[in-house]
């Protein structure tokens, strides 16, 4: 199993240190950091084991056919990893396509 990020997806994962910083979601800068950190890392290790649903036809404007699964972060807030999954070589490779949370899309789901 291999989990690949785009690199518009880590771009916007990056991005978002600053505006959790800035709008004081964390009173330190390695807060921030070490909370995008930790998404990535669940992600990656956790993604195979989690169950997968389809995306809305919404979504098909990014990319066609794709999946989603759930990472509650905290009681207020779950980020959902959108992604296609295909084999290669005997590889299961899931292709993060975006990454949203609650407070943005979930009325899409």
């Amino acid at each position: 199993m291999k989990v690949i990020i785009l690199p518009e997806v880590q771009e916007y994962l990056d991005s978002l240190v600053p505006i959790l910083y800035e709008k004081e979601y964390f009173g330190f800068e390695e807060s921030a950091i070490g909370y995008v950190d930790e998404l990535i890392a669940n992600i990656k290790t956790s993604l195979h084991r989690l169950p997968h649903k389809p995306a809305s036809v919404y979504f098909d404007q990014y990319e066609k056919d794709m999946h989603y699964a759930a990472f509650k972060v905290n009681p207020r807030t779950t980020w959902y990893a959108f992604f296609t999954k295909y084999s290669e070589n005997g590889t299961t490779i899931y292709l993060i396509q975006r990454i949203e949370n609650n407070h943005t899309i979930a009325h899409y789901l």
